[in-house]
């Protein structure tokens, strides 16, 4: 059963927990679990997703009630109008203690929506809050750097943030497309799990329909404090 998190007549929101598909996909045609269809089940209405997370990202998933609000939604959510996203990641490396990443992102091959630019402005904030150095020899290095961000997309581009971090050379832990592979098995055992470490935290918007404003919220899993632990450092999240 999925936890939710906000409910009203329009508008439906989860925490996703990290690993679950949001609606089935050609890309993962061997999964059977799916973010809509255990809502739609669990509540029992059909929904509509008007943004997406990626299989491996947890946290706040909003779907719609209903054809139109989805629209709406979607189009805020894709021009970053009227809404405020924000994420927690850990990324290789420890970069700068804030900045702004404006580079322009090409649509992705699998994108088959018509009347999209080839190439689409994207805008993300970041910032770090904790910075790790852990146990872990890397080439000439004894030890590995790690660093916990908030990220703050402006644009909702496909797989903006895990793109953006890798164009700066930081890219998300676990990141198995943008990030290093040997980097991440070797992170995935110290740790004693391998996911993406990629976490939507809150959701600010202004509700489509009284136009007032929703925060969602969803805190990030326990598991979360394994940097800590192993960087032998107090939690911070």
């Amino acid at each position: 059963m999925l936890n939710i998190l906000y409910r009203d007549d329009y508008l439906v929101s989860v925490d996703k927990p990290s690993g679950l598909l949001v609606h089935r996909t050609g890309l993962d045609a061997g999964e059977t679990r799916f973010a809509l269809q255990l809502l739609r089940d669990q509540i029992g209405r059909p929904v509509w997703p008007v943004h997406r997370l990626d299989k491996g990202t947890s946290g706040v998933l909003l779907f719609a009630l209903d054809a139109d609000t989805a629209r709406t939604m979607g189009l805020a959510f894709e021009r970053g109008e009227a809404m405020r996203k924000t994420y927690r990641a850990v990324v290789r490396g420890w970069p700068a203690d804030a900045g702004v990443i404006d580079h322009p992102l090409k649509r992705m091959p699998d994108d088959m929506r018509s009347g999209r630019e080839e190439i689409q402005d994207a805008l993300t904030h970041y910032r770090a809050l904790a910075r790790y150095e852990l146990p872990l020899a890397q080439g000439q290095f004894a030890s590995t750097r790690c660093a916990l961000v908030e990220l703050q997309p402006v644009t909702g581009r496909r797989h903006q943030l895990r793109r953006h971090m890798k164009h700066i050379a930081h890219p998300i832990i676990g990141d198995a497309t943008h990030g290093k592979g040997p980097l991440n098995r070797a992170l995935a055992d110290l740790l004693g799990l391998q996911r993406l470490w990629l976490h939507a935290g809150r959701l600010e918007l202004r509700h489509p329909i009284s136009g007032q404003d929703v925060v969602i919220e969803a805190l990030p899993g326990a598991e979360w404090q394994r940097w800590c632990s192993m960087a032998g450092q107090e939690a911070s999240l």
